[in-house]
């Protein structure tokens, strides 16, 4: 081979790496790895990690790859340095999203500040959305709608399951005290009270702490029927053992929050514990799957990727949030920052069409406004949906 034709070749080839290196785009994934968090963390990044593989098999976005990069929100501080990271020298065109709330409100707004948009698939908090931030957007429901759901619940089902009118429960509210735990217990508080619903006790306490049994005291010596916890995992399996060791058995309780809905804290507290307890959440895997088309084949999926049964509904919803966006992106024109809001706002997918159920159109604040949850019972060790009706594979059970 001549020295020219050497050269020749060269060229070729590296004009054919250029190429391939600018078939990628990428974009950040920020979620809590490690950590206190990290269990559902993992499990909402697998979500989205479903979603990429799917649309890259398909073409990928305006022609390119998805490529993902990690970040991990191990808490604040350290969310605001990945978020910077990932901007400053990964160069991601939009960061996808991160299941704490309190470490979305404080990523979001780096992102804000750099004109990056950040795609919020699973925090839950007011303040996620209620900032007026223009380049964030988030797809799940919110605080509001699960204490709306909690509260529609109690009055329409688990009061008359108890055998009494709804205004004489007793309601203990407890929640861990970040923005999450404290804007669903607000919400609770709010309709319970307009509900007329008798709340006798709210309480706040560390995610982190490691003994609640004062507060399951508390509970007890006020004669409470009905408590609603919202809560991380940890702090969802320290409730439920004290409770049961403290021989505490209100007549339901009632998580918020992806800590009630995963098989490892059925696993943790045992089949005896968890059976009855009620959960209001995003959408979960034993539901009318004529309500949420597609779930099936997310579950499959999931299967085959990771070795194993899906461990919370929260990665099926970054999946449906994360899809739908991805779509929307890859039927846009470029990667600029302006291009992605736009695309991203093109987003109109009607209730009923979605493996989640919920539908996603984007409103006030760049806030879901298709999107809300569900109620699920724990019934012979496995998590169902029970209410609306319209979505419920099971009755609600009690305790005789």
């Amino acid at each position: 081979m001549s020295f020219k034709t050497l050269l020749a070749t060269t060229a070729v080839a590296l004009s054919v790496l250029a190429s391939q290196a600018m078939a990628d785009v990428k974009f950040g994934a920020l979620y809590p790895f490690s950590g206190q968090l990290a269990l559902l963390g993992e499990e909402s990044a697998r979500g989205l990690e479903i979603a990429v593989d799917e649309i890259n098999a398909a073409g990928g976005v305006q022609g390119e790859q998805v490529v993902l990069v990690r970040g991990d929100a191990v808490d604040n501080n350290q969310a605001i340095g990945e978020a910077r990271r990932l901007i400053s020298l990964e160069g991601v065109k939009a960061i996808f999203g991160t299941y704490s709330s309190s470490r979305s409100i404080a990523a979001s707004q780096v992102a804000e500040l750099a004109g990056i948009p950040y795609f919020e698939l699973g925090a839950v908090a007011d303040e996620v959305t209620g900032r007026g931030l223009s380049h964030l957007f988030r797809t799940n429901p919110t605080a509001e709608d699960m204490g709306k759901t909690i509260v529609d619940m109690i009055v329409d089902k688990v009061a008359f399951g108890l055998g009494k009118a709804p205004t004489d429960l007793k309601i203990g509210i407890i929640h861990e005290d970040s923005a999450y735990g404290t804007s669903v217990a607000g919400h609770e508080k709010a309709y319970g009270e307009k509900a007329g619903l008798n709340i006798v006790s709210v309480q706040g306490y560390p995610a982190s702490t490691v003994d609640m049994s004062s507060l399951v005291l508390d509970l007890k010596q006020k004669g409470v029927d009905v408590v609603l916890q919202t809560s991380y995992q940890n702090d969802s399996v320290l409730f439920l053992q004290q409770a049961h060791e403290a021989g505490f058995k209100p007549g339901a309780i009632i998580g918020g929050g992806g800590g009630y809905s995963m098989l490892p804290t059925a696993e943790a507290v045992g089949k005896d514990v968890i059976d009855g307890v009620f959960d209001a959440d995003f959408t979960q895997y034993a539901v009318n799957t004529t309500f949420t088309p597609g779930l099936e084949q997310f579950v499959e999926t999931y299967k085959a990727k990771y070795g194993e049964e899906p461990r919370s509904g929260h990665s099926l919803n970054n999946y449906v949030g994360a899809l739908a966006l991805l779509h929307a992106i890859d039927k846009g024109q470029g990667f600029d920052a302006e291009a992605i809001i736009k695309a991203a706002k093109t987003v109109d997918l009607p209730v009923g069409e979605t493996a989640t159920g919920y539908g996603i159109e984007f409103g006030e604040n760049n806030q879901n406004e298709r999107a809300f949850m569900m109620g699920m019972q724990w019934q012979d060790g496995k998590l169902v949906t029970v209410y609306p009706d319209a979505a419920a594979v099971a009755e609600m059970r009690f305790a005789k």
